[in-house]
């Protein structure tokens, strides 16, 4: 009896390491599909739209997409599980890029709207990829996993927007050979996920544990869940807000386009290239430090991008940009999938997913309008408040964090002088 359940759990700690391995090359091939659409759906919709302060709404579109799909993506996936969920959402993306190939040929823009809308779609399922990875872990090995699957994204962030340049001329009217690109991407990740993934059992959930959940407003007024939603929430906001117009505001201070759709490919570099070393720095030097110092490289993509609208700038900013996201992403979603409960898990992960996405939706859809009217230097200069609620609120988790141990300590040392 014993040996089998050694066998048993040997095979499911198996599935789980192989279950890392797809997702992350499921991350890979979501991360250059979602690529090609960064790199060029706001060029794109500033070419098809009527009025040109509609430019950046499929740019935006993706990220509301997402965050209407969220919540409802957890739930589906608690019902027929995460493998089918995953490759419902891949199916999904590639659809869109099939409509947006449509939407150019046709110079239809609203019909481009809605296929983004659709990668979208994808974004929400795919978002869960790194949970479903920490959710099958030990909470000491959350941020190593976490990092794992996201560092599927580096080669994917230069193959991206590389398949978006070579395939860009491939129809007559530009870029629609891009966004079929997107097609072909998607339908590859149906078949890495319908193929390689396994759903492992979930944790039994015992009665006295169901019994037990408690409400959100309960589980997301802790110090580890508020300290979860600041990094992971503004992180976000910060990143989105930026990446939205920086092609636009390269072009406009007098940049090439093919400027600006490198200046993308970097940053995307900075966003996953990170999760390398993300994992190992967390063990290294604390969560709080890596926090911080994303908080940090984000407040400097700000100073920088301020200062200067040369080339250089550009570049080092949304390079210090994207790593920052990087350190606040991965440390952000280890506190998140240790702040709740095994039978809290579906309701806690989608409704904090669904507020990562509806603000940085809003930060999408509100980046043109406010470049357009104020300018690249207040656009970077309005991200400076939110990082220093980011950071305070990272602050005083770290505050309740040694406040409990150091409580944990003193009755551990008064149950030993009581046993004494």
């Amino acid at each position: 009896m014993a040996t089998h359940a050694k066998k048993v759990a040997s095979f499911e700690a198996g599935e789980r390491r192989s279950n890392a391995i797809v997702l992350s090359i499921a991350q890979g091939l979501y991360t250059a599909a979602v690529a090609i659409d960064l790199t060029l759906t706001g060029l794109t919709g500033y070419q098809l739209a009527p009025d040109k302060a509609l430019a950046t709404l499929p740019f935006a579109l993706i990220t509301v997409g997402g965050a209407i799909a969220t919540l409802f993506a957890s739930l589906l996936m608690q019902r027929v599980g995460r493998r089918w969920g995953f490759v419902i959402g891949a199916a999904t993306g590639a659809l869109g890029g099939l409509i947006s190939v449509s939407a150019i040929l046709h110079n239809d823009f609203w019909l481009f709207c809605l296929g983004t809308a659709a990668v979208g779609i994808f974004q929400a399922f795919a978002q869960y990829y790194r949970l479903a990875a920490a959710d099958s872990v030990a909470p000491q090995n959350k941020a190593k996993v976490i990092s794992m699957v996201l560092a599927g994204g580096v080669i994917a962030a230069i193959l991206g927007p590389a398949l978006a340049a070579w395939s860009k001329n491939l129809f007559s009217t530009l870029f629609a050979g891009s966004y079929l690109m997107v097609f072909f991407l998607g339908v590859a990740s149906m078949i890495v996920l319908a193929c390689g993934y396994r759903d492992v059992e979930a944790e039994k959930i015992s009665a006295q544990e169901a019994a037990a959940v408690r409400k959100l407003t309960t589980v997301f007024r802790q110090p580890i869940s508020l300290a979860a939603l600041a990094n992971n929430v503004i992180g976000g906001v910060v990143m989105m807000f930026v990446m939205t117009a920086a092609p636009l505001a390269a072009v406009a201070n007098h940049h090439s386009i093919d400027d600006g759709a490198s200046i993308i490919q970097w940053h995307l570099v900075g966003m996953y290239a990170p999760s390398f070393v993300a994992g190992y720095l967390i063990k290294r030097y604390g969560m709080p430090s890596v926090l911080i110092t994303g908080i940090l490289l984000s407040a400097a993509c700000t100073i920088i991008a301020s200062s200067s609208s040369s080339l250089p700038a550009f570049y080092v900013a949304l390079l210090c940009l994207g790593i920052g996201w990087n350190f606040m992403f991965v440390g952000g979603t280890a506190l998140l999938a240790s702040s709740h409960t095994p039978a809290e898990r579906a309701k806690v992960q989608g409704v904090a997913e669904l507020i990562r996405n509806v603000f940085t939706a809003a930060a999408a859809l509100v980046a043109g309008p406010i470049l357009e009217r104020f300018g690249w230097v207040f656009l970077n200069l309005v991200n400076v408040p939110f990082l220093i609620v980011a950071a305070v609120l990272t602050f005083a988790w770290v505050r309740a964090q040694r406040t409990s141990e150091r409580t944990s300590k003193a009755l551990e040392s008064h149950v030993s002088l009581k046993t004494d």
